[in-house]
């Protein structure tokens, strides 16, 4: 893939981070950038992606005789933020920054994953038939780990339904994108513009997602691209094992339920949405907060329901919100 960008972002997670590094230090193909988008603008963080870029450059030497747009040379680009945009907003940015760097191919992430020695050898054939490529991912403990590829637009919410595996299908197509190891191209950050910050955290993959599938048509490949390496603390749901509900915090528990408005809007303006349906799928969405309330996170019920409650308030807000635009395309 020519001019492939690895857009990183992180936010006080160095030694995860450090793991990271390290892994894509062991790839087995040189990425022509590296964007390492930081939301803490943190002075360690810096010296980290310093020592990482010349040891990349002694290990596989600058770009020189293809530079970026600015005249750079280096792999690794350092992309401080002055306030914490959130993941979202960290994907925006560093999304942008490779863009304009001249990135033909985007292979973002965020900074608790590893990728895998051959990871890029594994999407190369997909990038030549595709223009966005989802891998496989390992969960933490090493276990293949389930994505819900596929969202119901007319009830806002992943299919509850997807299964795993991919029944003697090479590749499945998907309606998604996870910013966990989701490949795409320059031509489709030009037609949907980039990735919108003001979901902030949650859900901003999703949409991108549905938004890439206007314009092309995304896939999930069988190939493992990525392990996960932060645990996260879990209840399983049924008897295989394979569906977890996963502990989360109260910020992400408000976002979750706020986005809901801003998914609404781009269906609205795509002709996906459906105000029986979105009304269905936000009780749905309640209801699994809920849940997960009462199985993984009911040491703190008080303030979490608050925090749900809030969500879901604004999400309505943001569902009739006058000045809400979409993103603008680039080209």
């Amino acid at each position: 893939m020519d001019r492939l960008a690895i857009v990183i972002v992180t936010f006080k997670r160095q030694e995860l981070l450090g793991s990271l590094f390290d892994s894509i230090a062991a790839l087995t193909v040189a990425p022509w950038r590296i964007v390492v988008v930081d939301n803490e603008n943190s002075p360690q963080t810096a010296q980290m992606v310093a020592d990482f870029s010349a040891r990349l450059a002694a290990q596989w030497g600058q770009t020189v005789s293809e530079p970026d747009s600015a005249g750079g040379v280096e792999r690794v680009v350092y992309d401080p933020q002055e306030t914490n945009t959130g993941g979202s907003g960290g994907f925006s940015e560093g999304v942008k920054r490779a863009f304009q760097l001249g990135a033909e191919w985007f292979w973002v992430m965020d900074d608790d994953v590893a990728v895998l020695p051959e990871a890029l050898e594994r999407l190369e054939p997909w990038s030549a038939r595709y223009d966005v490529v989802q891998g496989q991912r390992y969960d933490y403990d090493g276990t293949p780990f389930f994505w819900q590829h596929h969202f119901m637009t007319s009830l806002c919410i992943y299919n509850p339904l997807s299964r795993a595996g991919f029944n003697g299908a090479d590749h499945l197509d998907v309606n998604v994108m996870c910013f966990e190891g989701g490949l795409f191209r320059r031509g489709v950050v030009e037609k949907i513009g980039l990735p919108d910050y003001r979901f902030f955290i949650y859900y901003d993959d999703a949409i991108y997602g549905y938004l890439a599938s206007k314009v092309c048509q995304p896939v999930l490949v069988p190939d493992y691209v990525l392990r996960r390496t932060r645990e996260v603390r879990h209840q399983e749901v049924g008897a295989s094992g394979v569906r977890q509900i996963s502990s989360t915090s109260d910020m992400t528990r408000y976002y979750i339920m706020r986005n809901r408005g801003y998914m609404a809007r781009y269906f609205m303006l795509h002709g996906d949405y459906n105000s029986v349906g979105y009304g269905f799928g936000t009780f749905l969405s309640f209801a699994k907060e809920f849940l997960r309330l009462v199985l993984v996170d009911r040491g703190h019920f008080g303030p979490s329901w608050a925090r749900l409650w809030a969500g879901y308030r604004d999400s309505r807000k943001a569902l009739h919100d006058p000045a809400w635009k979409p993103m603008p395309p680039l080209a």
